[in-house]
This record gives structure tokens, sequence and C-alpha cells, in this order.
């Protein structure tokens, strides 16, 4: 193996520790140690952030032809964005008992459709849809805690959204904006990290800030075509 090669195999190997990621977020869900699942997802989160820039700039899909990224990014995604956060909200209690078990399933069968969707995103990098973010949406229900009947509400809102037809900021690939939701997003992981670190109970301001910070990036796609 040449060290092109092996520089390129390495971002494919770095791309598969999400699913490590996604296996120690499990473990720690089953043992309802939520600010550990959520520790495991935020690292899969952040390999997943910058595999696809490294995996660009050392031309992987060229040097290795073999190994499929997209496969390999669609696998870890699925558990990482969707079955791991699935259990977490099934098993969590913020639910009511009589739909957490139905709801965890919508989750898996929207989520997998959405990821087999080979329009998933538009040409200039927006999501169609909600874009299957069920670690995000866990990761608010267990800091924000709405009342149950309201949790159950919103993710069939969500499960249902990923179909609708309507555009999602990706923060880090869309150009519009580009500096701003940069911006945005690095303030949103710095106070993700800060409620992580308080036991997902932070201050009211906080979850205020962060609050504020979901309404932006569902709305932001809008602006799409606002010119």
């Amino acid at each position: 193996m040449t060290p092109r090669s092996a520089a390129a195999f390495s971002v494919h190997v770095f791309t598969a520790c999400g699913a490590a990621c996604a296996l120690l977020a499990l473990i720690a869900a089953v043992a309802a140690d939520w600010t550990a699942m959520f520790v495991s997802l935020g690292a899969a989160l952040i390999i997943d952030a910058v595999d696809g820039t490294l995996a660009r700039r050392l031309r992987v899909a060229e040097v290795l032809p073999r190994w499929s990224g997209d496969a390999l990014d669609l696998v870890v995604d699925i558990l990482t964005y969707v079955f791991v956060p699935a259990y977490g909200i099934t098993a969590s209690g913020l639910l009511p008992r009589a739909v957490a078990l139905p709801l965890g399933l919508v989750i898996v069968v929207t989520g997998a459709l959405y990821f087999a969707d080979r329009r998933m995103k538009t040409p200039d990098h927006y999501f169609r849809g909600f874009p299957a973010l069920w670690n995000v949406a866990a990761f608010y229900l267990f800091v924000l805690k709405p009342a149950p009947w309201l949790a159950a509400l919103m993710i069939a809102a969500l499960a249902a959204l990923s179909f609708a037809p309507f555009p999602f900021i990706h923060p880090m690939r869309v150009p519009r904006w580009r500096v701003v939701n940069l911006a945005a997003l690095a303030l949103w992981a710095s106070l993700a990290l800060w409620a992580v670190l308080r036991g997902l109970d932070p201050p009211p301001p906080v979850k205020a800030a962060l609050a504020a910070l979901a309404i932006y990036f569902c709305v932001a796609g809008f602006w799409r075509t606002a010119d």
C-alpha cells in the first residue's frame, strides 16, 4: 500500500470510528447514562462533520475506488443519527408509555427511508425535508424536557416533515450566508457542550439560546428562495 492510499484508507477508518461511537452510545443508553450517550453521539457528529472534507482533500474516491465512502457514511449515519437516538427516545420515559415504542419504530422506519432517498439533497447542498437529525431532536427532548404529549407530537411532526418538500440548510456546505451559518453552528456546539457537561440540565438562558438556534436552522432554508 502506497503512502497515498494509506492516507486515503485512514479516512475510511476515521469514518468507521463513528460506528464505534454508536456502540458506545448504545451501551450508555441501555444503562440509562444519557450524558454518556450524548458524549458518544457528539463524537460521532464531529467525525461526520470533518471526514467529508478530509476525503475530498485526499481524493479518497479516486485513490481507493474499491471502497465506497458514501455507503460507509450512510451506514454510520443510520446508526448515529437514527437508530441509537431512537432507542434513547423510546427508553427515556420522555414520551407517553403507550406511544413510546410506536414512535420509536416510526423514527427508524422514516429515517431509513430518508437515507435511501437519492434526492435527499438539492444540487446546492440543502436537505429536502427534515434530514433525520434524530440525535439532535433527542438532545433537545432531553434538555428541554417538554410535556410527554408535546414531545410525542414533536416526534410525529418531524417524522412527517422528513418527506415534506422544504429546504433545510446544511450549515457546512451551503454557500449562502456561510459565515453566519458557521458562526451559529459554532455557538450551538458550544452551548450543547455546556448542556452535556451540566448533565443535560443547563441554566434557562442556555436552553433559550439553544431553542433560538434550533428555530434559526429550521427557517434558514426558506431564505434559499427569498431573493
